[in-house]
């Protein structure tokens, strides 16, 4: 699972109120993308992208992790697909949330409002500001508590994270490097299943972004979450994860069934059960 690319965010952040869940039908790996969490921060290399899917690569590598499935929240969505992109063969599943270079805005204005927030937080990191970002995460502003605030407050203004976000910023915004970050042009690469999840009142990557994606992606479906912002994973929580493990055993089910095996998706052992 990779998590998204808002000030103070790691795994945990993310998808620790999700990993229970997960955990009981895969073996469930977070990873901190590099510049976030736990996790060092190293000056960007290239575009972010392609930087944080080399350490991820990397990570797993370590694990001794051949074949996965990859969940990727906005910024980690877009980590996500390069990691698809770079190693196909590795690459077996892929949820994908609202995620950062494939969503192209048709109706809305670029940047959006969250991205608009965020880059005030950048200008001026103060905990008023990040609350006006957090708000614009979700639909239910009950979500936005003091304790979220000064928590993401916190690790968004630790030693280095300041530093870290710029760089992966500028790797977005740099001409010789954009470019390798608007994924959408190479949608039409991806071979792998692929679900694409969207918050109909998402305000960061807006819905109609969803729709390029769809289009050019040659297996991919797509589920919207009504009344539910960017933070699907935390917002919807019950139907993302009955909705993202419903496709991912489904699509074991069909592999397996192409193969002619009759195997079955749980109850196998850590090296014969797919990754997530």
């Amino acid at each position: 699972m990779l998590h998204g690319g808002g000030p103070g965010a790691s795994s945990w952040s993310n998808f620790g109120s999700a990993l229970p869940g997960f955990a009981e039908h895969y073996r469930t790996i977070l990873i901190d993308q590099p510049g976030f969490g736990a996790s060092g921060k190293p000056a960007v290399v290239g575009n972010y992208y392609r930087h944080a899917a080399d350490h991820v690569i990397g990570v797993l590598d370590h694990l001794g992790i051949d074949r996965f499935h990859v969940l990727g929240n906005s910024l980690g969505g877009g980590t996500a697909m390069r990691l698809a992109l770079l190693h196909p063969k590795r690459v077996t599943r892929l949820v994908l949330m609202g995620p950062g270079g494939l969503s192209l805005n048709l109706f809305h204005a670029d940047p959006t409002e969250g991205v608009q927030r965020l880059m005030e937080f950048g200008a001026d990191p103060t905990r008023e500001s990040l609350k006006a970002f957090i708000s614009t995460m979700v639909v239910n502003q009950d979500l936005v508590t003091d304790e979220l605030v000064e928590e993401r407050f916190a690790d968004a203004t630790a030693p280095g994270a300041e530093d870290a976000m710029r760089s992966m910023g500028m790797s977005f915004w740099n001409p010789e490097t954009a470019e390798d970050g608007m994924l959408w042009r190479e949608a039409h690469r991806l071979r792998q299943h692929t679900l694409l999840t969207w918050g109909r009142e998402d305000r960061v990557n807006p819905l109609d972004g969803a729709i390029l994606a769809l289009k050019l992606i040659p297996t991919a479906q797509l589920h919207v979450f009504p009344n539910c912002g960017h933070w699907a994973q935390i917002e919807a929580a019950d139907e993302f994860r009955e909705v993202a493990i419903s496709f991912l055993n489904r699509h074991v089910e069909r592999d397996r069934a192409e193969r002619g095996t009759s195997e079955r998706p749980s109850g196998q052992s850590d090296s014969e059960r797919p990754k997530a």
